[in-house]
């Protein structure tokens, strides 16, 4: 397999990722997403503080997606990686979505250390659809396993605040 590996920008994904793909790993179970969906934070603004960030409070979802396989075949290419896209995300997030070029590496179950090409992709939707995002997510998550052997492909949940 090759679980997740940590693309080459955003470094404080690097971290998140590492820590997600060990609790993915161990766990094996679904994580509730619940504390997510809280819209009724009150800004931290005042008359005599900066400006509180901009935007409306945002999920930001990323899915790191490995290419090796593990039985040794070749790994997952570009058009396949696209057309997977286009057949499982798309429909499922119409609105938008980052697909972003990544390389990294991770050890495996076996205890092997395995460097590879991934992709993070990454969703942005308001609080308030994170509860019938989440079954859509997995969905992915498991669809990308099957179709391309893969042990995981960690998830990275963070609070945004969003402007168009």
């Amino acid at each position: 397999m090759t679980p997740t590996t940590t693309p080459l920008r955003r470094p404080r994904l690097r971290l998140a990722a590492l820590a997600l793909t060990a609790a993915l790993l161990g766990a094996g179970t679904p994580t509730a997403y619940a504390a997510l969906t809280d819209e009724s934070r009150p800004s931290t603004a005042t008359a005599s503080s900066p400006k509180a960030a901009e935007g409306r409070p945002y999920i930001e979802t990323s899915l790191l997606f490995g290419t090796a396989r593990p039985n040794g075949g070749p790994p997952v290419t570009d058009k396949e990686f696209h057309a997977f896209v286009d057949e499982f995300v798309t429909p499922r997030f119409p609105d938008g979505l980052t697909v972003q070029d990544g390389y990294g590496q991770y050890r495996d179950s076996h205890g092997t250390i395995e460097r590879e090409r991934s992709y993070e992709l990454i969703l942005l939707y308001p609080t308030s659809e994170a509860g019938p995002n989440n079954p859509k997510i997995e969905q992915i998550r498991a669809a990308y396993m099957k179709r391309f052997g893969q042990e995981s492909v960690a998830r990275i949940d963070d609070r945004a605040r969003v402007d168009f």
